[in-house]
């Protein structure tokens, strides 16, 4: 078994080794390591050697005997060679006897030749420098073009020539020593030409700074011309199908004004409006100012990539000029011309803002305007808020509102918002009407003041007629009296009539063009109106009233005259009505104060009339002299009481022309005041005694002023009345002239006293009087029967009141 065993692995060890020579002499020798190594790795490397010795020995037999083979042909070979060598040798030195012949013979050829090839490389040479000229020349020039543009102040297409050279030209000659000259240059020229641009467009800037007020005088005109054109098509007839409404004229307009409107550089034009006085264009803002430098900078910065550093600084310096144009001269309120000339400058600062956003792509956009826009409204609001607050003349003012509406519609037209002027319009309306009133003040207190206070004569019809043209007044008992004949009012009637409705018309003027409804320019007209009659006529009627050395008869004519203005109210009401055409029965319609201004100046004159007579008679009053100890009896009135009824007489036939009331309540009040003062007379501190004689005498003035108030001196009195005015001063001298204290003291408290009028306070504050004289007169007849019984009679009456006293105070 083992036997047999072992003879199968010497089989399988001897077909390895066969195999492993196989591949020894197949395979190549540097692959032949992985095979010899399987080898060593084995166990019977002995064995493959002896195995490779023997393949070896039977390769070096089969080489042998190959070798022996060929061997005679390899004698062969090598004799024949032998015999080529000779000959080889003689071919040799045929081929150098040549070849010595031929370098003889070519030697002039080849310096030929050399001068061939010496001519051929000149020409390429000279052909290439042609080459790189033709390259170079076309850079020459562009470079020469380039200087001549900058020189002749041509930057925009120097900047285009120095861009083509740059990026079309010099990189194709980029390795010469003057592209690189040139390429050094380059941005020293670019920034000459962003140098010189840029003081150009300062200049442009100074340009338009000094041009803006005549642009801006320009714009405004041809605002002005155009609302006259509105004005004129609006008040064309309008028949039938052809009748356009006011939006559809305004509509026309504005389509108008954009077909005018810029839009590119090419066509710039701005106030593209012909003048209508000399039919002669009016010119634009591109004919005032040149803007070619600014459309220059801005294309020139956006070649250069710079387009945001020029608009930042554009913008910032026409902020920077926009506030110099917003500030208002200190004496701008002075004049007219003044406002003028800072909304001209305003108007043309935008327009030309305007004229440079449809112009250009960016430089200003929307957004930028309107915040300069804002910052200018705020501005000029709070300017004209402060300078017209200054304007004393309602003329003047009347002219800033009319220049005020012709700026915020010449601002319209070019899309900037103006409702605030218009607001604040409405506040200036309010200082136009406070200088209306000062205005009106003057004119009133002139009026007053040359007014005679007397009718009015006239003395023709065609004066009559004129009069009655001037103030609504209807007469027809007046009609009818011949001429010459007199109005009942004085001239101050009709000229303060006029005088109010020249008012109206002045507030009316200043709601024009406001955009205003008429129900509002009804409301403002009233209430202005209503401020003139109120306060500033009001005052006026009530400084004269109150004039120191104001007569009567001024007076009275005062009370006529307004009541002829109380009446004439409600055709102010219908002047009102026919110009704003607003009905006095509209809501909200506010109605005319006048009736009571009126009302309460003709008050005020009664008041100062009744005033007046008190103190005329208190003057004659002060003229009383009375013998307060006299015994004796004139038996006629004190001449100064005579003196005061003829005055109160010719004085009370002056007030036929007053009311009825009027003149009896100032009749009334005088007797009044004139019993008062004689009852203060008789009783004052001063009048210590004074005798029945005296009381007699004073008598006869009481019954005097009686018989003046029995003869009616005003009509329409009731029989008595006007003497129940004296009626304490008589119940009074009746008891002490008829010395009836037993009836007084008997009859006291009972309501059909004859003496109901007679105070006992009054009644003992006399009797101590006559107490006192008759002491002091009957001195040494104190033992006479009659004086003692006298004296103790008043004695007991004194008692006797003053018991009615303390038990009337108790």
């Amino acid at each position: 078994m083992e036997r047999a065993k072992m003879a199968e692995e010497s089989l399988e060890t001897a077909a390895e080794h066969e195999r492993i020579l196989r591949e020894i002499e197949s395979t190549d020798t540097a692959c032949i390591g992985p095979t010899l190594r399987s080898v060593y790795d084995g166990e019977e490397h002995g064995r493959f050697m002896e195995k490779l010795e023997t393949r070896i020995r039977n390769h070096d037999r089969e080489i042998e005997k190959m070798c022996n083979f060929h061997y005679q042909g390899f004698v062969d070979s090598i004799t024949e060679l032998l015999k080529v060598r000779g000959e080889a040798q003689k071919l040799k030195n045929q081929v150098t006897d040549t070849n010595r012949k031929l370098q003889h013979e070519g030697k002039e050829l080849v310096i030929a030749m050399e001068e061939l090839k010496q001519c051929r490389l000149q020409q390429r040479n000279i052909s290439a420098t042609v080459d790189k000229l033709m390259l170079c020349l076309p850079v020459l020039e562009m470079y020469s073009k380039l200087r001549d543009q900058m020189k002749t102040k041509r930057h925009y297409p120097a900047l285009k020539t120095l861009e083509h050279l740059e990026h079309t030209y010099l990189p194709q000659v980029s390795h010469y020593r003057f592209c690189k000259v040139m390429v050094d240059n380059i941005p020293k020229l670019r920034e000459e030409i962003k140098d010189v641009s840029m003081s150009d467009l300062k200049d442009f800037l100074e340009s338009i700074r000094k041009h803006s007020d005549k642009i801006g005088e320009t714009a405004m005109k041809q605002a002005q011309q155009q609302r006259n054109l509105d004005n004129i098509v609006l008040q064309q007839p309008r028949i039938g199908s052809k009748r356009k409404s006011k939006k559809d004229v305004y509509t026309i307009f504005d389509a108008e004004m954009e077909s005018t409107s810029p839009k590119s550089e090419q066509d710039s034009g701005i106030l593209d409006v012909e003048d209508e006085e000399d039919d002669e264009e009016v010119p634009g803002a591109q004919d005032l100012v040149d803007f070619s430098p600014v459309y220059r900078c801005l294309h020139i910065y956006s070649v250069l990539g710079a387009r945001e550093t020029f608009e930042n600084y554009y913008r910032k310096q026409r902020r920077k000029q926009a506030r110099l144009v917003l500030q208002p001269p200190s004496n701008m309120h002075e004049t007219l011309d003044g406002y003028r000339k800072y909304f001209n400058q305003i108007v043309g600062f935008f327009v030309v803002e305007d004229h440079i956003l449809h112009t250009t792509q960016g430089l200003v956009n929307r957004a930028y305007i309107d915040e300069l826009w804002e910052m200018a409204l705020s501005k000029t609001i709070a300017a004209l808020r402060t300078h017209s607050a200054y304007c004393p003349d309602p003329n003047l003012v009347l002219d800033l509102k009319n220049l005020i509406v012709l700026f915020a519609d010449t601002l319209q037209v070019y899309g900037f918002p103006v409702n605030q002027l218009f607001d604040m319009l409405l506040e200036i309306r309010d200082q136009y009407s406070e200088t209306l009133l000062k205005k009106w003040a003057g004119v009133f207190r002139n009026i007053l003041d040359a007014d005679n206070y007397s009718p009015i004569p006239v003395s023709s019809e065609e004066t009559y007629k004129k009069l009655i043209g001037q103030f609504p007044f209807q007469d027809t008992e007046l009609e009818k009296q011949p001429f010459p004949k007199k109005f009942p009012f004085s001239e101050f009637v009709p000229k303060v009539y006029n005088q109010i409705k020249e008012f109206i018309y002045a507030c009316l003027k200043f709601s024009e063009d406001l955009h205003l409804s008429s129900t509002e320019v009804d409301d403002m007209i009233r209430k202005s109106t209503n401020l003139l009659l109120t306060r500033t006529l009001s005052t006026s009627l009530q400084n004269v009233i109150k004039r120191k050395n104001i007569g009567l008869t001024e007076l009275v004519q005062i009370i006529i005259n307004t009541t002829h203005l109380e009446k004439s109210c409600k055709y102010l009401e219908e002047f009102i009505t026919n110009i704003t055409n607003v009905l006095p029965e509209t809501v909200h319609t506010t109605k005319l104060y006048g009736t009571t201004t009126f009302k309460d100046a003709r008050h005020a004159a009664e008041e100062e009339i009744y005033t007046n007579l008190n103190q005329k008679i208190d003057q004659f009053l002060q003229l009383a002299d009375y013998d307060w100890m006299t015994g004796d009896l004139d038996n006629k009135a004190s001449d100064y009481l005579i003196d005061l009824i003829a005055f109160l007489r010719s004085t009370f036939a002056v007030f036929t022309h007053l009311p009825g009331k009027v003149a009896q309540t100032a009749c009334m009040s005088a007797c009044k005041h004139l019993a008062t003062s004689l009852m203060q007379l008789l009783l004052e501190a001063e009048v210590r005694q004074l005798t029945l004689g005296a009381l007699q005498q004073f008598n006869l003035d009481v019954r005097e002023c009686e018989q003046f108030a029995r003869s009616g001196p005003v009509p329409g009195f009731q029989e008595d009345t006007l003497q129940l005015a004296f009626i304490d001063l008589r119940q009074l001298l009746d008891l002490f002239i008829q010395w009836d204290w037993s009836t007084y003291l008997a009859d006291y408290g009972q309501p059909n006293c004859k003496y109901l009028r007679v105070n006992p306070v009054t009644a003992l504050t006399l009797l101590e009087k006559m107490k006192d004289a008759s002491r002091k007169n009957n001195m040494f007849a104190q033992f006479r029967k009659n004086e003692r019984d006298k004296q103790k009679l008043i004695d007991t009456v004194a008692k006797q009141l003053r018991g009615l006293i303390s038990s009337h105070h108790s």
